[in-house]
């Protein structure tokens, strides 16, 4: 039998978030997880959630976005936890439950042991909202590098080097450089190409085209791995691979193709509910949307233009 649970990562503008060591007498006491609880009958995971975090936390939560969705099988129990990204609350949390509480960050959690059903979370938690599409064909050389700088100075932490008009080395060195000054502030590269590729720029992971994905079945060996994705299947198969992301689009008409068929803003709540992974949407993006992508369930959005 299914267990619905609401979770609720209660996130700061920091990018911390609150943790609670579960108390004495409950299965798994003294693990870390993220606060939550089941779904009762004829409940909505929404409003399941906001009961929860009032009882346990006496928060009221006054934003909260749909995130991901995983299932997992604990030796007492298989549950469906649907995870929100919850942004805006009133009060301040105190354990009604004999919990100990914790902000952490996903980079450096000190609380431990934490959840098995968690691991994958804390990973996607790591995934900056906003990555930039690098655009060097149309910027030039020059101009792209110094806006990449720029973005970086203001926060941009999440860069994919797409650039299918380059030969294989001209695309390493490119990516190399792009690394080196991102890594100088602390952000992540992935590289549109083959793996041996990325591999060998040395990035910090890969970024595969759908047709890509789908000829693979097994994840690359390299640490961090994406995939553009357009359909069911090719999500599908994202997720069944254990990827760490997928971008989907193309949501909104584009610059360079405005006559070209877009997805729209309800196909991306449809593609993104019950989905484990995060989601980037594409096409058309500006700073703008990133607020709408967090409501229609995607963990945030790509730009190639709007980045830069």
């Amino acid at each position: 039998m299914l267990t619905d649970v609401a979770v609720a990562v209660i996130t700061k503008p920091d990018g911390t978030f609150l943790m609670a060591q579960r108390p004495a007498g409950k299965p798994y006491a003294g693990y870390w997880e993220f606060p939550g609880g089941k779904v009762e009958p004829n409940e909505t995971v929404h409003a399941a959630l906001l009961r929860e975090i009032k009882e346990e936390l006496g928060l009221e939560v006054t934003q909260a976005y749909p995130w991901v969705t995983q299932i997992f099988t604990y030796p007492h129990a298989t549950v469906k936890l649907h995870f929100y990204r919850v942004t805006t609350w009133q009060g301040e949390p105190h354990p009604h439950e004999g919990q100990i509480l914790s902000w952490e960050r996903a980079e450096t959690v000190s609380v431990e042991p934490v959840l098995p059903a968690n691991g994958p979370i804390l990973r996607g938690l790591s995934l900056p909202p906003v990555m930039g599409v690098s655009n060097l064909a149309e910027l030039g050389e020059a101009m792209f590098f110094a806006r990449l700088e720029m973005a970086l100075r203001q926060g941009l932490r999440l860069v994919q080097v797409r650039e299918k008009n380059l030969a294989d080395a001209a695309l390493v060195a490119i990516a190399r450089r792009v690394t080196k000054r991102a890594h100088a502030y602390g952000a992540r590269v992935m590289l549109n190409a083959a793996p041996e590729i990325a591999l060998k720029a040395g990035v910090d992971g890969v970024h595969l085209t759908a047709q890509r994905l789908m000829q693979i079945e097994q994840r690359p060996a390299i640490d961090w791995c994406g995939a553009s994705c357009h359909t069911r299947e090719e999500l599908d198969h994202a997720a069944a691979l254990q990827l760490d992301y997928v971008l989907l689009g193309s949501v909104l008409p584009t610059a360079s193709h405005p006559d070209a068929a877009t997805l729209g803003w309800d196909p991306v709540r449809r593609f993104t509910q019950d989905y484990p992974l995060p989601v980037f949407v594409i096409g058309g993006m500006q700073a703008s949307h990133l607020s709408q992508a967090w409501e229609h369930g995607a963990h945030g959005i790509a730009m190639l233009r709007g980045a830069w």
